[in-house]
């Protein structure tokens, strides 16, 4: 019922979203470690063709996004934030879909992450999703925090899920 109240639109960022998306990386990925995605950083990613800046709007604004950058043989998900009063809407997973399709039309069909190994809800979104684990590196967050490899090949189909939501722009 909620998503019938307050819809969430999936559109390309722009120049203009990068200064909210950097404040929204400090505050919910970065936590507690020096800021990596600064608005240079995230510019750099929606200018370049080999990425995707992808958001999540609301009627108040930005509720979440996502970055990926593309290669011939994987792509990887750089980030994923969903701001907590939007969270369990869906918004996270329709993300990662819109993404998981482009990859596939781009006859790119591994999608690799990394996630902080403390981070269980986000372990479990990704496991829900079909990532699967494949490995850990000792001190990835500024030495500070280990992290968790996962990814998953988008040929092989999900099962009981939505499908992906319509292009943005469309």
């Amino acid at each position: 019922m909620l998503a019938r109240v307050h819809p969430y639109d999936l559109d390309l960022a722009r120049r203009a979203d990068a200064a909210a998306l950097a404040a929204m990386s400090r505050q919910l990925v970065e936590a507690g470690l020096r800021p990596a995605w600064d608005v240079t950083r995230i510019t750099w990613h929606i200018r370049d063709s080999e990425s995707v800046v992808l958001l999540a709007r609301g009627v108040a604004g930005t509720a979440g996004f996502a970055i990926m950058r593309y290669a011939d043989d994987s792509a990887h998900l750089n980030l994923l934030a969903v701001a907590p009063a939007h969270r369990r809407r869906g918004i996270g997973r329709r993300l990662v879909m819109w993404l998981e399709e482009t990859a596939l039309t781009a006859g790119t069909f591994t999608i690799g992450l990394e996630l902080r190994a403390g981070n269980a809800a986000a372990r479990a979104f990704y496991a829900a999703l079909g990532y699967r684990e494949v490995g850990s590196v000792v001190g990835y967050y500024q030495g500070r925090e280990s992290a968790i490899r996962m990814e998953r090949d988008v040929r092989e189909r999900r099962e009981a899920t939505p499908s992906a939501a319509a292009p943005p722009g469309s």
